[in-house]
């Protein structure tokens, strides 16, 4: 077991951590180094052309990382984060492109909304790459008991935040004409285009 300086630590020498997320136990590591996302990949056998997520403490560190999103996808974004949301973004600057998968013009973010152990280190470490902690086409794990040994031996660090929802994050992909809904999760898919049809603020 491990606290949250321990895995601030882990996550800053670019090894693998287990973090209880506000959706379900993930497996991170600094989205800045491409050995730790090809080490994620391993651990969790998961094909390299897969994407994975780009998680930002808040929404304004989230525009740094990613600078070109602006206009209507810029306002999208902010009109649905932080939230149980992933959303699929324009990447024309390829960034952060061991993230991308096989669609490298593309990158999908999250802006958690949490207040534990995990906000907690991801407060300190600004930004992470995260996918759930399971073998890839694995169940998602709600309890940290529920990931595989073979994970959590490969990791430096773990924490433990008891049993979580484990209903994944709604995924929205804003890169075309239209919001389109590719997983209903945690926000159900009406609830999101609503959100989205509102007049700004």
């Amino acid at each position: 077991m491990a606290d949250v300086q321990d895995a601030v630590a882990a996550i800053r020498e670019g090894r693998p951590v287990i973090l209880p997320t506000d959706t379900v136990y993930g497996l991170c590591a600094t989205p800045y180094l491409e050995e730790a996302a090809a080490h994620i990949y391993r651990l969790k056998g998961r094909p390299d052309g897969m994407p994975t997520a780009l998680l930002c403490f808040d929404v304004d560190l989230l525009f740094e990382c990613v600078p070109e999103l602006r206009g209507r996808v810029g306002e999208q974004t902010r009109a649905l984060l932080p939230g149980p949301y992933t959303l699929v973004l324009p990447n024309p600057g390829r960034r952060f492109q061991w993230l991308a998968g096989d669609r490298g013009e593309t990158i999908g973010v999250r802006v958690p909304t949490a207040e534990d152990a995990f906000a907690d280190v991801l407060r300190e470490v600004g930004a992470l790459m995260a996918t759930s902690a399971n073998r890839h086409h694995g169940l998602d794990p709600r309890r940290l008991e529920d990931v595989p040994r073979e994970i959590r031996d490969g990791c430096a660090a773990e924490i433990d935040g008891g049993e979580l929802p484990g209903i994944p994050s709604t995924v929205i992909d804003l890169t075309g004409t239209e919001p389109k809904i590719l997983r209903e999760g945690a926000v159900p898919a009406a609830e999101v285009l609503a959100r989205l049809a509102a007049p700004a603020a």
